[in-house]
């Protein structure tokens, strides 16, 4: 009887983390969204807060809407707001409140995060967006981005994805 020589590899989840640090964005520093022309950077909790804290324009909503493969349509209906208070506020430039500010950030994080845990496969990653998931009781993972926690569920399930859990 021959012996087999297979060998697995224990799952490394420090090396796993650093690969997601590295790989966030083109910097390698943290996440950004350009709005406008403008770049809007954070590498920490503490930089988030304070971008949502002063608000970020509503061009944002379009932005992170093109990431997600979402329309703006879309994308207003998820945040609750009309189409006409977009138009205005975005002609005015005027500036996201705190709730909907947070609720871009996060999505650029988890967006950025889908992408690295798909391989930067970005069309895969849409599609399993998508899908019905079974891990998140049978809904899609992008009709949870009405919310932080629903933001936070959606990363958990790429959690588990990423560590070869069912998701």
């Amino acid at each position: 009887m021959e012996e087999s020589t297979h060998r697995i590899s224990k799952l490394d989840p420090q090396k796993s983390i650093r690969r997601a640090r590295t790989q966030q964005d083109t910097t390698g520093d943290g996440w950004s969204i350009t709005v406008a022309g403008t770049e809007i950077a954070w590498s920490s909790k503490m930089e988030r807060v304070s971008l949502i804290r002063e608000g970020i324009p509503y061009e944002a909503i379009s932005v992170v809407g093109k990431r997600a493969d979402l329309s703006v349509r879309e994308m207003l209906t998820l945040m609750g707001m009309p189409q006409t208070t977009y138009n205005k506020k975005k002609r005015d430039k005027d500036l996201l409140n705190g709730r909907d500010s947070e609720v871009i950030l996060l999505l650029t994080e988890l967006l950025d995060y889908g992408v690295e845990v798909f391989n930067n496969e970005r069309e895969k990653f849409y599609r399993w967006l998508k899908k019905p998931n079974a891990s998140l009781g049978g809904v899609k993972p992008e009709t949870l981005f009405d919310s932080v926690t629903g933001i936070q569920v959606v990363q958990n399930g790429l959690h588990r994805l990423e560590y070869g859990n069912m998701a």
